[in-house]
Parts: C-alpha cells; structure tokens; sequence
C-alpha cells in the first residue's frame, strides 16, 4: 500500500473521528443520551482523563501527572508506530495491505484521543450536565483537555456483578458499560484484527 495512500486514509479517519467529538462536545450536554436503538444502542456524552473506554485517571494533587505521563506515552508511540508504518512501506516487500491499513488505524485512534487532550482544553469551554461547551476560553492547559466519548451499548443487565469483574459494567450493572469513541474503536477493531488474521506476519517479523 502507498504512503500516500495511507496518509489519506489516516487523514480520513482522524477527520471523521473528530467531526463526530466535535459535534458531540457542541450539541449534548454532560450524560446526555441519544437513543439511537432503543435499549441497545445510545450516543451518551461523556469526558474521561485520557484513558481508553471511557475509564479514568486518578491523580493525586491538584496537578494531573497520570495525565501528563499517558500523554507523553502516546506520543512515543505514535512516534514508533509512524516510523514502523513508513518502516514497511519503503523496505518491507511483501507487507500484507491489511497490516498496513490495521497499523493505520491503530495510529489514527491515538491521535485522535491525543488530539482532544492537547487541544479541546484550549479551544472549548467547560460541559456541564446542564450546558453545552462553546469554542471559547478554555478550561486547561495544553495537554490537560479531557477526551470526549460516546458510544454506549447497554447489552445485558446482571443483578449480581463479582468484584473483580467491575470494569466489565456501570453503574446500572448492564454488561460492557463502557463508553467509547470512534478513535478507540479503531483501535480495538484493528488489534483483534491483525491478532486473529495477520499473526503469521508478526512472528516472521
């Protein structure tokens, strides 16, 4: 597959997942929910530190180093990831298109989650359960703007949830309460993806 070819699609992908952030943060407040299928699939607004799935960051004290540091190690990656992409393309013959396509997407993801925290803090007001955000005077500083999630699917409800299985539901105990955005879908999709049919690739390699 081209580099030109995978610029674009990066380019394609990181613009639909920040045109859907961007209208989300602009039109829905703070757990505000959109049914989409009734019972099954909702658009429900919500921001989270940075972490994938709509989990949090605790920090002690008033500045957030957990933030900072899961900032700073998206960017390392992104970093490697683009070398390894440009690193198959130039001098790896034979590369299988699907690697290539999944690693983009992969990379598209992290820039789109990196991309809300360094900027949305900046460039949009504070949401609130009872207002909209605005492009304004911003609520942090660079690389402290929180990541903006919205899809919700609450599949099954349990009455009885074991400990150790707590990140699986939310706070209505429905299975896989996690919401997300279309930066970690992206992610998730291309990972199981290039496990389940691009393995042999990576063992060569």
């Amino acid at each position: 597959m081209k580099l030109k070819n995978v610029t674009i699609l990066l380019f394609v992908l990181i613009l639909l997942d920040q045109i859907l952030k961007i209208w989300v943060k602009t039109h829905m407040c703070i757990d505000e929910a959109i049914m989409v299928v009734p019972e099954w699939f909702q658009l429900r607004f919500i921001e989270n530190n940075g972490a994938a799935f709509g989990m949090q960051i605790s920090s002690a004290g008033g500045f957030d180093w957990g933030k900072l540091a899961l900032s700073l190690f998206r960017v390392v990656m992104i970093g490697l990831l683009g070398y390894y992409i440009v690193y198959l393309n130039r001098r790896k013959t034979g590369t299988p298109k699907g690697v290539t396509i999944g690693l983009a997407m992969i990379l598209a993801g992290a820039v789109g989650n990196l991309i809300d925290s360094m900027f949305y803090g900046m460039i949009f007001t504070q949401s609130t359960p009872t207002t909209v955000a605005t492009l304004g005077e911003g609520y942090s500083t660079f690389m402290m703007g929180k990541v903006v999630d919205m899809f919700y699917f609450p599949l099954f409800q349990w009455n009885s949830v074991p400990g150790w299985l707590d990140f699986l539901v939310d706070y209505n105990n429905y299975f896989f309460g996690a919401i997300f955005n279309l930066a970690d879908a992206y992610i998730s999709c291309a990972v199981v993806y290039l496990i389940i049919f691009q393995y042999r690739f990576f063992q060569e390699e």
